[in-house]
């Protein structure tokens, strides 16, 4: 059996510049121009996850998760803390994978599962109060 190695300190910020990346150019495929991040509330569960509160030209701002699942936005309200975020994008994909299934086509179920699989998985870290602690 191999075991895995632990992450070094520069491949973990090689990762979250990644996603960062990954991020940005998500959100400028969808017509949306990112201005700043705000990196105190924004928060990476490396290598799985990564929650940006990223501010946008137009002064609005939106969180963009990414990582080991699809890359995905929504805007809130500007208060709420990336805990909040992660268990909302974990029931909006919950209700996606919902109307997906409705639909007569596999790829589309496919895709329902996936995102069913990692709703579940973002509502596991959101109970995890431990992972929480420094982003109450």
């Amino acid at each position: 059996m191999t075991e895995k190695k632990a992450m070094t300190d520069e491949q973990k910020q090689a990762w979250i510049r990644e996603q960062y990346l990954k991020a940005t150019k998500y959100l400028a495929d969808k017509g949306l121009v990112t201005e700043s991040v705000s990196d105190t509330e924004s928060r990476y569960l490396v290598p799985i996850m990564a929650v940006w509160k990223i501010n946008l030209l137009d002064k609005t701002a939106v969180w963009v998760i990414s990582g080991d699942l699809p890359t995905d936005h929504i805007a809130l309200n500007s208060g709420e803390p990336a805990r909040d975020v992660v268990r909302h994008f974990s029931l909006k994909w919950q209700l996606q994978a919902e109307n997906l299934l409705r639909l007569e086509d596999k790829a589309q179920h496919q895709f329902a599962q996936l995102l069913i699989g990692r709703a579940d998985g973002l509502y596991k870290i959101y109970e995890k109060a431990e992972l929480w602690q420094e982003a109450t």
